[in-house]
């Protein structure tokens, strides 16, 4: 029995300890103030007003201006080339020589069958012009003039076909020498002196104008109307920038919109001119192209990536003179060199967030920093 009171009266303290310390916890936990947040460390920049280019831009390829695959017109052994691969040429420069011998020989043929018939028809109408005389006097009846004219008309129709016949060998041997069409620069020799060249077959060498030099790219369709106003302005000046070559740029003019746009890709094809006077662009290579349209005058500008898509649409985090964000609805405009113009919700002065909005809400506070490589492109 006395053990029984004993273990009873042991279980009565212990449980007035545990009631005690729960009160004392209890008490401790509400005077505890809930920890403040520290700030989040944020990059800024400030919205400026600029004048901002209005720009295209795409992808282009380099294409000759003038491309002409040199072919031979008749059929012969290759007896020398004139020039070196990939050597410039004048147009008429001379190129290759086909050998002419036998050529020669056809011409010579036909000179002496035009000095034959020359010779014939030159008699036949003196004998005719006699047997007029003698038809007056009625020596000669009217068939036998009749048959002397026929005949000198005759051969007068044969030194008119000899004289085309001249003609055409004299081209024929003509094209023994083959001449450049263009100036430009040559390519790769496809046929050495000693082989037979054939009439209207394989090139012989290509040749490409590159002075001048067209640039060729697509735009979206959507941009079209943008392109013809501008075109109606007057002349349209683009950009050639051929990457990672410091100092790679070059400018031209539009000269060409094409008549349609491709429906399967919503696109359409215009060509850029370009005095390439440095050689710096080669038919076939691929160019950043820029095409200026207009400029917006005194527009609000901040970084690009200041700017956020939510739900709702554009927004950018604007801070707020206590050092806390706010969440604002924009909408943006062009966007050129890492800029972007903002239409609406952002005035000039006011400074966003550039890094580190993934960790900000409505209302936060923010430690800032400016960013200098921000500040500098606008």
């Amino acid at each position: 029995m006395k053990r029984i009171m004993m273990f009873e009266a042991k279980l009565l303290v212990g449980g007035c300890l545990a009631a005690a310390l729960f009160v004392c916890g209890a008490c401790t936990a509400k005077k505890e103030k809930p920890k403040a947040k520290p700030p989040v460390p944020v990059t800024v920049a400030t919205a400026v007003r600029k004048d901002v280019p209005v720009q295209i831009k795409a992808i282009g390829n380099i294409e000759p201006y003038t491309s002409v695959a040199i072919k031979s017109q008749v059929s012969g052994q290759i007896d020398s080339v004139h020039f070196k691969e990939g050597s410039d040429v004048q147009k008429g420069s001379l190129l290759f020589t086909l050998a002419p011998e036998s050529f020669e020989v056809s011409l010579s043929q036909c000179e002496a069958a035009l000095a034959k018939d020359l010779a014939q028809s030159k008699f036949a109408h003196e004998q005719a012009r006699r047997y007029g005389l003698m038809l007056k006097d009625g020596i000669v009846t009217q068939d036998q003039f009749d048959q002397l004219q026929a005949n000198a008309a005759s051969f007068a129709a044969t030194v008119a076909a000899d004289r085309a016949a001249v003609k055409n060998a004299k081209i024929q041997l003509g094209y023994c020498y083959i001449r450049s069409p263009i100036s430009g620069r040559t390519g790769k020799l496809l046929l050495q002196p000693g082989n037979l060249a054939k009439a209207n077959d394989v090139p012989l060498v290509t040749i490409n104008q590159i002075n001048p030099i067209y640039v060729t790219f697509s735009i979206p369709e959507k941009r079209l109307a943008e392109v013809k106003r501008a075109m109606a302005g007057g002349e349209l000046n683009i950009e050639a920038i051929i990457p990672d070559e410091p100092g790679g740029k070059e400018i031209g003019t539009i000269s060409f919109l094409d008549n349609m746009v491709n429906a399967a890709t919503g696109t359409i094809k215009l060509n850029g001119v370009f005095a390439n006077r440095s050689r710096k662009l080669w038919p076939g290579q691929f160019v950043d192209v820029v095409m200026t349209l207009s400029s917006r005058q005194n527009a609000v500008v901040v970084p690009t990536q200041a700017i956020q898509v939510g739900q709702q649409g554009q927004f950018v985090y604007v801070v707020k003179p206590d050092k806390t964000v706010e969440m604002r609805p924009i909408t943006a405009g062009v966007a050129s060199g890492g800029a972007s113009v903002i239409e609406k919700g952002v005035a000039p002065g006011e400074t966003v967030v550039v890094n580190g909005q993934l960790r900000l809400v409505p209302g936060a506070k923010v430690d800032v920093k400016i960013d200098p490589a921000a500040e500098g492109r606008k």
